[in-house]
């Protein structure tokens, strides 16, 4: 009979020892029966841009985009011309829309679009000089900026900044009107309340 025990014993201590190597295989820290993460989870902040799109969000984004970086041009005109006002205004539109240019070259990437497109793809947005352009400064007027300092720079940066805002502004509405991307509209809506209250800002300073 001692035997017959020791040998059933035997047996189910083998039994235990292959059920425990059979549940060793599960990932350290995983509960059994857990849901499995998956590998490619977006990592958090991170947002992947929508596919859907049509024409008038590609001309949106590609006259955005020199629109943007023209007026971060004229921000940093005033790093060494303008009073404290308007070079702290200057700044915030620098830090502002320096972003938006990478943000928008991200949306012409995922919809497999160029940098840049036929101007007038968009209304107000017609080929040729980039003065009047949806409130653009032509060359000689940015150069006209370039050689003014102190209280003239800042009263032809803050007209000229005005105007060029509300060129934004207006390809903005376009933008909300005829665009089907949901963050390309976003961006819009978000351009439209930034620059807006810098519209008043500025008139403000103006007097």
């Amino acid at each position: 009979m001692k035997i017959k025990n020791v040998a059933l014993a035997a047996t189910s201590l083998a039994a235990a020892l292959v059920l425990s190597a059979c549940g060793s295989g599960d990932s350290p820290g995983t509960a059994a029966g857990a849901p499995p993460v998956p590998s490619s989870a977006a990592s958090p902040g991170s947002q992947q841009v929508s596919a859907e799109h049509n024409a008038a969000d590609i001309a949106f984004v590609q006259g955005m985009i020199p629109h943007h970086r023209q007026a971060v041009e004229m921000a940093k005109l005033a790093d060494d011309r303008a009073g404290d006002g308007v070079k702290d205004l200057a700044t915030r539109i620098e830090q502002a829309q320096g972003p938006e240019i990478e943000q928008m070259r991200g949306f012409l990437t995922a919809w497999g679009a160029p940098e840049s497109g036929p101007m007038s793809s968009m209304p107000g947005m017609e080929s040729g000089a980039m003065g009047g352009m949806q409130g653009m400064m032509s060359g000689q007027e940015m150069a006209q900026l370039g050689q003014a300092s102190g209280a003239e720079f800042d009263r032809m940066f803050l007209q000229m900044m005005t105007a060029h805002h509300e060129g934004a502004v207006q390809m903005a509405r376009t933008e909300l009107s005829a665009g089907v991307n949901p963050q390309a509209k976003a961006l819009a809506q978000q351009i439209i309340d930034a620059q807006q209250a810098e519209i008043t800002e500025m008139r403000g300073l103006l007097g």
